[in-house]
């Protein structure tokens, strides 16, 4: 795999943020032609998992991105390669340990110091106001560079 431009990747993963897409959409839209996937494709399959996880407010959907691109990488197809299943696990413990270290949490609800339990289903409006009391951007891009600077690593 050819090495990723880190610093763009998550550069570009702020911008689709900010241009409406959720927090698992940015990450890994920053990333799906490094895997030769479509847009439209890796906007649908992660859709689900803005707001951690549905609004559900679980793990950060940018994580949860970074996890999914992992996969792409370090996983297999074969549901009996327990090596590819240890090394994406391996991978994926990593990537929230240090997304963890910088942020202090992999759960939606903690970072935004919201209480415990869902949230309403309806997505936020997205307002000056919004991005003003939201940090997601910077998860969004912290996510994308802790991700790349893993694929770039082997």
């Amino acid at each position: 795999m050819e090495k990723v431009d880190v610093e763009s990747r998550a550069a570009r993963a702020r911008e689709l943020f900010t241009a409406g897409y959720n927090c698992a959409q940015s990450v890994f839209l920053a990333y799906a032609d490094v895997f030769g996937m479509d847009a439209k494709t890796a906007a649908l399959a992660t859709a689900p998992l803005g707001g951690g996880m549905g609004r559900l407010r679980e793990v950060c959907g940018a994580v949860s991105a970074a996890f999914m691109l992992s996969g792409l990488k370090y996983a297999s197809a074969d549901p009996q390669d327990k090596a590819a299943k240890t090394r994406c696990y391996t991978v994926v413990q990593e990537l929230a340990a240090r997304f963890r270290k910088e942020n202090g949490s992999i759960i939606c609800r903690e970072l935004l110091g919201l209480p415990a339990g869902a949230d309403t289903p309806v997505p936020s409006d997205r307002t000056e106001a919004y991005y003003r009391r939201r940090p997601c951007a910077d998860y969004v891009a912290t996510a994308a560079r802790i991700i790349g600077e893993k694929l770039n690593e082997e």
